[in-house]
């Protein structure tokens, strides 16, 4: 499954240079709780269809009732809108917003098809993109982005920048790597599956993902992680992993990890700085044992808590220390029977 923000941009891209009206709806600004954060974007076509989200789904019902010819409305036409949503109790209840939450949105009606086409030709290229919308009426341009940045509004532009969708490197094929490639799928990365031994690559099926035969440390070299990447060795085969971790370590990856036991984990450091000239800094970033401490032993269960270790890393959250793997087992063995 690709990045959602790519998949709404494509398909009003898609929309929009077919001929069809549709608007594109921002979540500008929220108050208390909210269902999805500032900066998520929908897409609505006029015969109702809908990509994306701003809500649990009651305000995306209400936009296709106010702007398509669902609702028998026609779909405005002009400068962006702003809508606000559940400013009362009583708005809250009504489009489900929790705890009397309360959201802003821009709506942009027919954006221009080329700067969306241009959008989504940069993001599909790997470019970090910033969008600015001129909300007296609705003029787009399209700058370049250095770094990610949280959407910013004033009186005069909405600026959103749109990043390439998250990628991830999986080192070593198997039945924890299919399930790994799986659920990271689904969470909007891309996935590259490396292994150079057909033996272990024969029964691999997974449609929506890369494959390479490269030795690892060549497909690490290759796959050119940035900040929105991961790389996750599995094969437990030094002559594997180690020089395609040693790469990955180099890169911008914000996450490098491999599978294995606290003794695998604490051998693997102590061959790094013995033969390969590591300090204990530089491997810093290295993590092993992966995953967070669910009691996990079959390659699902093992597959849900590294992918969840990999989504609170990309999402900022300091993993409190009882769910690291190694502290959570030495508190589980310390418990008396």
């Amino acid at each position: 499954m690709e990045n959602l923000d790519v998949m709404v941009l494509r398909q009003l891209r898609d929309w929009r240079l077919a001929g069809r009206r549709a608007l594109l709806a921002t979540v500008v600004r929220t108050w208390g709780s909210s269902p999805r954060p500032v900066g998520s974007i929908m897409a609505l076509a006029e015969d109702g269809a809908v990509v994306g989200s701003v809500s649990g789904g009651c305000i995306e019902d209400d936009l296709i009732a106010r702007h398509s010819r669902i609702g028998l409305q026609a779909m405005p036409t002009g400068a962006p809108a702003q809508v606000k949503y559940g400013i009362t109790a009583d708005e809250a209840h009504r489009f489900g917003l929790p705890c009397g939450g309360t959201l802003e949105l821009v709506l942009e009606f027919d954006p221009d098809a080329d700067a969306l086409a241009e959008l989504v030709r940069r993001l599909e290229g790997g470019q970090l993109t910033q969008r600015i919308v001129r909300l007296a009426d609705g003029a787009v341009t399209l700058e370049a982005a250095h770094a990610p940045a949280e959407l910013a509004i004033d009186e005069a532009r909405l600026v959103n920048t749109f990043g390439p969708e998250y990628r991830m490197l999986l080192i070593g094929a198997g039945q924890l790597a299919e399930y790994l490639a799986t659920m990271a799928g689904f969470s909007g990365f891309a996935v590259t599956l490396c292994d150079p031994r057909e033996e272990y690559r024969s029964a691999l099926s997974l449609p929506n993902v890369r494959l390479s035969t490269d030795m690892p440390d060549d497909a690490v070299a290759a796959f050119r992680p940035d900040r929105r990447s991961c790389v996750v060795a599995l094969t437990h085969d030094p002559k594997l992993d180690d020089l395609a971790l040693l790469e990955a370590l180099d890169s911008e990856a914000f996450y490098v990890g491999a599978i294995g036991s606290r003794r695998n984990a604490q051998a693997r450091r102590e061959r790094m700085i013995e033969h390969f000239d590591q300090t204990p800094e530089s491997l810093a970033r290295l993590r092993g044992p992966i995953g967070l401490y669910i009691g996990s032993k079959t390659p699902p269960e093992i597959a849900v808590s590294v992918m969840a270790e990999i989504l609170a890393v990309k999402n900022g959250v300091a993993l409190p220390r009882e769910m690291e793997v190694a502290q959570a087992k030495q508190q589980l063995q310390a418990q008396p029977d």
